[in-house]
């Protein structure tokens, strides 16, 4: 099989065309074609030697993903779906601003950490994504738009890793593609345009601040571990202490000053004004060092699995006001997408379930019957 070269951040191609026998200099003019200029055909790469195209003819490829559908939403979101092979598929999401363009990416195929509220934890887990597959959902949809726009500068000027599945359980598969995305031979993005959202796999958001500090968002959702416990199962291995504690420690290393604090709303689940005081007094305690942080309220995208309805308007409004007064900023992320299911947490794509999510929800239900 032919390597893909959509695998390797620019250190791993140099390695790779070194293996080869190629220059350094080789490595970085391929990288630019593929990700600066969006080229797959060696063909075209017209200042590579003629030499190296027909080596790179027999044994590499820049191999993209299989769409296996497309929907354009009335607000102007696109959401695609990719076949990921062995009856999987994924689902990422173009969302356009005036002034942005943002692409949520996927990094698993489904989601082992099976929060209530999410569908694509409904659907359990099936793998990992590879960085090849990871990257391929940027390169083709900053190709596809580029080609239907008709225009040569970049559309995607943002990327958050905030589609299916936890990005730092695949760890190993993640920072190549997010060093890929900061390179400014690949798509040159600033560290402060590229977020990592995690439900809290605290010695991972430790490694990142070393190896690839980009803008941290943490799925919080609650303000104690009781509740939290039920709604994020993996504070019950990372509790809030030590997920606030590296959110802390993450902050001498973040492109930004603050930490974003993703937190759905959930009727009569985690949004009465004495949560809303308890979120005031975790991250602004009387004794003790303020977090810096911004909360963005997500209202909740129902789906059937889940039994849970979203917050009224009204009571989203008074909770977010009780944050703003505290003088912690706070937004309310306006749904994008609903109508075509690729709102926050309606991402569910085609997962073939490896962790039996259905037989353990069901026999939670039979237990709290």
């Amino acid at each position: 099989m032919k390597t893909n070269l959509l695998d390797f951040d620019l250190d791993g191609l140099v390695t790779w065309c070194q293996a080869q026998g190629e220059k350094k200099f080789r490595a970085v003019q391929l990288f630019r074609w593929i990700h600066h200029k969006g080229v797959s055909d060696f063909s075209q790469m017209t200042d590579l030697a003629q030499s190296l195209r027909l080596m790179l003819h027999d044994k590499a490829e820049v191999r993209a993903l299989s769409v296996v559908s497309r929907h354009n939403s009335a607000d102007g979101t696109i959401k695609w779906m990719f076949d990921v092979g062995q009856g999987n598929a994924i689902e990422t999401v173009f969302i356009p601003e005036t002034d942005r363009g943002t692409l949520c990416i996927s990094s698993q195929a489904g989601c082992a950490v099976a929060c209530p509220f999410c569908s694509t934890g409904a659907q359990g887990f099936s793998r990992n994504l590879t960085t090849a597959e990871i990257l391929a959902q940027l390169w083709f949809a900053e190709t596809t738009l580029r080609r239907e726009l008709g225009i040569d500068e970049r559309v995607i000027s943002n990327v958050v890793m905030m589609g299916m599945g936890e990005p730092l359980q695949n760890y190993a598969a993640l920072v190549p593609a997010l060093k890929t995305m900061l390179d400014d031979h690949g798509y040159g993005m600033s560290r402060r345009r590229v977020t990592v959202s995690t439900s809290g796999v605290v010695p991972m958001i430790e490694r990142l601040s070393q190896d690839c500090p980009v803008a941290l968002a943490v799925s919080l959702h609650a303000p104690d571990d009781t509740l939290r416990d039920r709604l994020v199962p993996l504070n019950q291995k990372y509790p809030l202490v030590e997920l606030l504690n590296a959110c802390r420690d993450y902050l001498a290393y973040a492109p930004r000053d603050f930490i974003t604090f993703e937190y759905c709303m959930l009727d009569g689940v985690n949004d009465s004004d004495a949560q809303a005081r308890a979120l005031i007094a975790m991250v602004r305690p009387l004794h003790g060092e303020a977090l810096p942080c911004k909360f963005n309220l997500i209202p909740f995208n129902p789906f059937p699995a889940s039994g849970l309805l979203r917050s009224p308007p009204e009571r989203i409004k008074a909770f977010a006001a009780l944050l703003s007064e505290a003088g912690i900023v706070t937004t309310v992320r306006k749904t994008r997408g609903d109508d075509i299911a690729a709102a926050c947490g309606q991402l569910a794509g085609d997962i073939q379930d490896r962790t039996d999510v259905a037989g353990r929800r069901a026999k939670t239900i039979r237990i709290h019957a």
